[in-house]
């Protein structure tokens, strides 16, 4: 496996986007993706038939949420250091679990959760947001010389649609357009070089995602049909062709004909939340991430294969806070707390959840004090400035950590009620019990859904593994 390109944390965001394109145009070039090795992979048997990821996009801190730490709460003066958690523990569902004020509902649900309080991330040298996103998404750090499939996308790719006309990847609540890293997320929101159609169909706004699955408003069906033929022919004759692999031009056409088959199918009424009862859709709140939450249970429920939902990562915003953090983590809680619950308990009372795997998660957490590790060269981004408390909006967790991070999952063949690694007490906050990595926690997402992690493909003659190098290894401890 080819070292992955260096980026120096001087390096520029443009130069940056340089090697993200470079390696893009590479996989529109390339030839098509085969199976490595001579002997099939041998898949484990599957514990879920779906994966649900709900993704809290910024950099969601752990003592904060779902890993309690001693709580000091505001008092003008008092020093930073000792700053850990500014929410109280509140008990849960599980007489050993706590997790923070303003998530009682998902305290009610902790007993159908496995909480994984030890995840940790790699010092990358700068720590980005779109980079730590990237990896978490592709399980590989960038830039990489290849586009790296979205996890989504290996799920797609390797266990197919479990519906012939439901997208087996669908993406809902992420702008890709319109904010200062849209090209960084586009760059892990696709198919990669397993061609597009094995990337995600995008609903930024889940409230109109039936209008995505009809076609143009007075347009008849034979004058769709027309519609459909004469993109297939100019894709054919695009003068961007002679950029195309044979299969790359050939998955574009191939995505086209699943989204034409979708729009003829019963199952866009999936996307259409207008036909759900009026007190479930208030079940799951107005938010754009509450109603992608029933979004998701929906298109579940008609068969799609993965779903994520994220709560939108845009910079300085929502979970990236660099100022006001308990207010805005206040905010946050309100925005997470009835829809995950309410997914969960959807879930079980219509028999999925034992075969739906959830997965809540985040690129990294965040400390009062520390950005990266203790000892990490990383550039201080935060803006808060003194040893001492002055304002609310400094009051806090405002520096990107990335030493100790939690995950819940759900269902899947997951532990019910249980608790698996631990972080220090005090400063510094790393995970001080079974660190689970990157490729670890990919193992165990590939095999609750019955894909080995040593699965790879051969492209640019060279085999790219599930997970890097195809050793990442499956947390036993966590699984039923």
């Amino acid at each position: 496996m080819n070292a992955p390109l260096p980026l120096d944390p001087e390096d520029s965001r443009r130069d940056f986007l340089r090697k993200l394109a470079a390696a893009s145009l590479a996989a529109w070039a390339a030839p098509t993706p085969r199976a490595h090795g001579v002997e099939p992979v041998k898949h484990p048997a599957p514990k879920a038939d779906a994966c649900i990821v709900l993704w809290m996009g910024g950099g969601m801190a752990a003592p904060d949420t779902f890993d309690p730490k001693r709580y000091q709460p505001f008092e003008k003066g008092v020093s930073m250091s000792k700053i850990l958690s500014t929410f109280p523990a509140i008990r849960t569902a599980v007489d050993n679990i706590q997790i923070c004020q303003g998530l009682e509902q998902i305290a009610s649900v902790m007993d159908r959760a496995t909480l994984i309080r030890s995840a940790v991330q790699p010092d990358l040298g700068s720590i980005l947001h779109s980079r730590h996103q990237y990896h978490w998404h592709t399980g590989y750090v960038p830039p990489q010389t290849v586009a790296a499939p979205h996890i989504g996308a290996w799920m797609s790719k390797v266990l197919g649609p479990r519906n012939p006309v439901m997208p087996a990847f669908i993406n809902i609540g992420q702008r890709l357009e319109g904010h200062g890293e849209s090209e960084e997320l586009k760059a892990f929101t696709q198919g990669g070089f397993f061609g597009a159609e094995y990337g995600p169909m995008n609903l930024p706004f889940p409230g109109e995602a039936a209008n995505a699955v009809r076609p143009p408003g007075g347009m008849t069906a034979g004058r769709f049909e027309n519609r459909h033929a004469m993109y297939k022919r100019l894709i054919d004759r695009s003068p961007q062709r002679e950029y195309l692999s044979d299969f790359q031009q050939e998955s574009m056409l191939r995505s086209m004909e699943n989204a034409h088959r979708l729009l003829m199918s019963k199952e866009r009424a999936a996307f259409d939340l207008a036909l759900e009862p009026r007190e479930k859709v208030a079940a799951y709140g107005e938010s754009n991430f509450g109603q992608g939450c029933l979004l998701a249970r929906r298109l579940v429920e008609n068969g799609a294969r993965f779903v994520e939902v994220t709560t939108e990562y845009v910079p300085f915003l929502h979970w990236d806070t660099h100022a006001d953090g308990h207010s805005t983590l206040e905010r946050m809680h309100r925005e997470i707390d009835a829809p995950i619950a309410q997914l969960i308990r959807d879930l079980e009372e219509r028999g999925l959840l034992d075969r739906t795997l959830v997965v809540l998660a985040s690129e990294f957490s965040r400390d009062a004090m520390i950005e990266g590790v203790p000892g990490s060269a990383a550039t201080d981004q935060a803006t808060v400035a003194g040893d001492r408390l002055e304002s609310p909006k400094h009051y806090g967790l405002h520096r990107h950590f990335t030493g100790g991070t939690s995950v819940v999952m759900f269902g899947g063949g997951m532990k019910k009620g249980f608790v698996y690694g631990e972080t220090a007490p005090e400063r510094p906050l790393v995970a001080v019990k079974d660190p689970v990595t990157i490729p670890d926690l990919h193992a165990t997402i590939f095999t609750a859904m019955g894909i080995s992690p040593k699965t790879a493909y051969d492209i640019e003659q060279r085999p790219f593994y599930a997970t890097i190098d195809g050793k990442g290894v499956p947390v036993a401890g966590v699984v039923a």
